[in-house]
């Protein structure tokens, strides 16, 4: 069974400074038909301006990975953390019990684009985290381990039954991707064109996969793909 989710579908707002789509209901966007995926709880593409950004803030009891396509992000937590994300890196705070964060775009001629992802925990209240996984090396042509509930492959430890992979892919590149029983899989296309087991995608689209045994994604672009393994 497929769900696709089109990316002139999906939610939009434009702030002037910032310019959003949510593949998810998010903030003043609401459609009953798309609150997430299992698991899964946002996913925004975010373009920010030069020297804007997202003042302090409260999060609590959610799993954030953030994921910088262009540009540059300079983030700053309640714990302590402070550093500029460049392109290819992504960023992970466990926002558990209660954290306070800021995001900005430090440039002050190029804009920044991201892909904010929500995850639900399975468990409330655990001590707030942070880490970051530099992916901008990876190689193309297979899929890489970001995130998981075991931490498995030096990944992120996160508090849910999901894994999260990243694929570059080039043009005629594919990879394969064996989904087990009673597991469900939610594709997001970042960038290029790709087919899913014959489905096309471009960037900003995703499909939701239920049913299946082995997932295809075989790329016609130069293409990042986000692949999440959920329960």
């Amino acid at each position: 069974m497929k769900t696709i989710r089109k990316s002139n579908e999906r939610g939009h707002v434009n702030h002037g400074w910032l310019d959003s789509y949510f593949t998810f209901s998010f903030a003043d966007y609401y459609d009953p038909q798309w609150l997430g995926f299992r698991t899964l709880r946002v996913i925004n593409d975010d373009l920010i301006l030069p020297g804007m950004g997202f003042g302090t803030h409260p999060h609590r009891d959610m799993e954030i990975i953030s994921y910088v396509l262009s540009g540059a992000l300079q983030h700053r937590d309640s714990m302590g953390n402070g550093r500029v994300i460049k392109p290819g890196e992504f960023q992970y705070m466990a926002a558990g019990s209660g954290v306070e964060h800021s995001e900005f775009n430090p440039s002050k001629t190029e804009a920044t684009r991201l892909l904010q992802i929500w995850i639900k925990p399975d468990t409330k209240g655990v001590p707030p985290r942070y880490a970051e996984r530099n992916m901008a090396k990876a190689e193309t042509g297979k899929l890489h381990l970001v995130a998981s509930k075991t931490g498995r492959d030096d990944s992120f430890e996160i508090h849910q039954d999901a894994d999260v992979l990243l694929a570059k892919l080039d043009a005629g590149q594919s990879v394969k991707h064996p989904l087990a029983k009673d597991r469900h899989a939610w594709v997001h296309v970042a960038e290029g064109e790709v087919s899913l087991n014959g489905t096309k995608l471009v960037g900003g689209d995703a499909i939701g996969v239920s049913e299946e045994s082995v997932l295809e994604i075989a790329a016609t672009k130069p293409s990042q793909v986000l692949l999440f393994d959920l329960n």
